[in-house]
């Protein structure tokens, strides 16, 4: 799991802004982009549902590469 290590910069008592390390901004950008790609697979998994597919072996035997 990431490891962060904010700073707060407040306004009237509040905190208003967090300040990262740039490597750990680095890291989450990362994370959230994997998340993201995640979410798309599992869409196109859904919406594909049960649709009919070829495997890797009919396709080289119809390309005559097997």
């Amino acid at each position: 799991m990431l490891d962060l290590h904010p700073e707060f910069l407040s306004k009237n008592g509040q905190k208003e802004f967090a300040i990262l390390p740039y490597e750990e901004f680095l890291a989450l950008q990362e994370l959230l982009a994997d998340l993201e790609d995640l979410m798309d697979l599992r869409a196109a998994k859904q919406e594909e549902g049960n649709s009919p597919s070829t495997s890797l072996e009919e396709v080289k035997r119809r390309l005559g590469l097997a």
